[in-house]
């Protein structure tokens, strides 16, 4: 059933664990992580960058997620990942999904705090979620990059002025991770997760997660991050699962044949995420 990504995580931060949130652009990836989600009985969160919104259509995008949302066995919402542009946003409002991220991290912090109230003011009134970020996390997130030099760890008083001023329903904080594929082992400040945890009271987000490692992550989880966003482990999933088929069957042209090991593949990364998520059994 499509829920907002507010209901999925209040009760995520209640008991203590984290609801997996992963990107999706096509058919078979949404299938993975649906049936990853319902084998496990855990809550989800499919989310679309603008990026896979560009690749998909937005009517493709929003009619895929929504169906699969509706005929789940388990809680799902549909969320924007990283929407940088207003119309952007409001258009994925339109076209009905029940969760929005806006993303004002690189502005100063007046000017998010402006930026992300004018779009709560809306999404608010039509029951949609609302995620923002404060602080700039490294890497590359489809055509948004942010140099190393330039990524800024989330200051908690600004993290405290900002979820005061703005009333936002989950807020992604930048403590050591980044988008992409990592050139070494992420160094992840949990003395800043777990004092922006005692300072702010709605849950929080981790970007940048996939390559991250499970210890990392469960002690992130303990110390209060309740929603985990996977993307580039997806990739490499998919592109294993496609190109081992094509080395082994060279001569098959079948693309259900082709499709389908890299979709296991993805969705057996997908359920190994939930074990460490803690999500399982939990919708």
């Amino acid at each position: 059933m499509l829920v907002t990504g507010k209901e999925l995580l209040l009760d995520a931060q209640k008991k203590g664990y984290a609801v997996g949130a992963f990107n999706i652009n096509n058919m078979e990836i949404i299938q993975a992580i649906i049936e990853a989600a319902e084998e496990t009985n855990s809550p989800v969160i499919l989310q679309a960058s603008q990026g896979g919104i560009k690749y998909a259509g937005i009517e493709y995008i929003s009619a895929l997620g929504k169906l699969a949302a509706r005929n789940a066995k388990v809680p799902v919402a549909l969320h924007l990942d990283h929407g940088t542009d207003f119309d952007q946003v409001m258009l994925c409002i339109r076209h009905g999904f029940s969760s929005v991220m806006i993303d004002g991290s690189r502005f100063p912090l007046e000017e998010n705090i402006l930026y992300t109230k004018k779009v709560i003011e809306v999404a608010k009134a039509v029951g949609v979620s609302v995620e923002a970020e404060l602080g700039k996390i490294g890497g590359t997130e489809d055509h948004i990059t942010v140099d190393e030099k330039d990524a800024t760890f989330t200051d908690p008083q600004e993290a405290l002025r900002f979820v005061n001023e703005t009333d936002v329903d989950f807020l992604a904080i930048a403590v050591g991770t980044a988008h992409g594929v990592y050139k070494g082992e992420p160094k992840l400040d949990f003395d800043r997760i777990k004092t922006i945890r005692e300072t702010i009271s709605v849950p929080l987000v981790l970007h940048g997660s996939s390559g991250v490692s499970e210890e990392a992550l469960k002690k992130a989880i303990s110390l209060g991050i309740s929603k985990i966003n996977i993307d580039t482990d997806l990739r490499i999933a998919f592109a294993e699962g496609v190109k081992n088929f094509i080395k082994d069957n060279p001569a098959n042209i079948d693309p259900r044949k082709i499709l389908t090991p890299a979709k296991e593949q993805m969705k057996a990364k997908i359920k190994e995420k939930m074990e460490i998520f803690g999500s399982v059994n939990k919708a």
